[in-house]
């Protein structure tokens, strides 16, 4: 005689609590991450009128907050948060300023800004047919707003930040990073009012404007899953 339904009910729930413990497993190496959150820690550097040829004579730290939006394996959109050091020493330049005066400065900047990212590589880790590389070079760029205090004067200025990276995963969802940025600073005040056009050169794009470069080591942990899925992802 046939086993009757309700003898047969417990059987089948059983089956199909089995079926979704056991189908997310089966597709979670198909599935990627829409965003990641990190940090990092590095050095500074400040090319401007107290440093006008070597980024590193006077280096600072700095540290990074960020917040990623992973777009695809190929590009990502970041928002970072950045504070930190610089200075500048005139006195140890060759070139020499009016009336032989001398000027250094230093100071601490927040800087808060969106860049995209371009992964040379299929960025993430996967199945053979998603032709994924667990390290990938990239190149970044966008826009930000700095802020500073110097000789006791607050400051404010949009900024081109630039650069490139590497990045490599090192898990599923951690990944470590090293990057490297110059930031072009559309104010030539960064430095103090009294490195504001010493030379009294008329300020343009490329002159009488400072720069400084973040260079850093950074760590971000992947969340968000994405719903898996069979077809190959560019």
């Amino acid at each position: 005689m046939p086993p009757t339904l309700s003898e047969r009910l417990p059987r089948l729930v059983m089956a199909l609590l089995l079926a979704v413990i056991a189908l997310p497993r089966a597709f979670a190496q198909d599935d990627d991450f829409r965003f990641s959150i990190g940090g990092g820690v590095g050095m500074t550097g400040y090319l401007g009128d107290a440093n006008t040829s070597n980024l590193w004579q006077n280096p600072g730290w700095d540290a990074e907050v960020h917040f990623r939006y992973l777009n695809n394996p190929r590009w990502a959109f970041k928002t970072s948060l950045y504070a930190g050091s610089l200075r500048g020493d005139s006195s140890e330049m060759t070139n020499v300023f009016p009336q032989g005066n001398t000027y250094k400065f230093s100071t601490i900047f927040y800087e808060l800004g969106e860049l995209a990212e371009f992964n040379f590589f299929n960025f993430g880790t996967g199945p053979a047919y998603r032709k994924l590389k667990r390290i990938s070079p990239y190149i970044t760029a966008g826009v930000s707003l700095t802020l500073w205090k110097t000789d006791g004067k607050t400051g404010a200025a949009f900024t081109l930040p630039f650069g490139a990276g590497v990045k490599y995963k090192l898990s599923e969802r951690w990944n470590l990073g090293f990057e490297f940025l110059m930031k072009k600073v559309f104010t030539d005040r960064l430095d103090g009012a009294q490195l504001d056009d010493p030379l009294g050169i008329k300020s343009s794009f490329m002159k009488n404007t400072d720069w400084y470069s973040t260079m850093s080591l950074t760590v971000s942990y992947e969340f968000g899953r994405r719903c898996a899925t069979c077809n190959y992802k560019d």
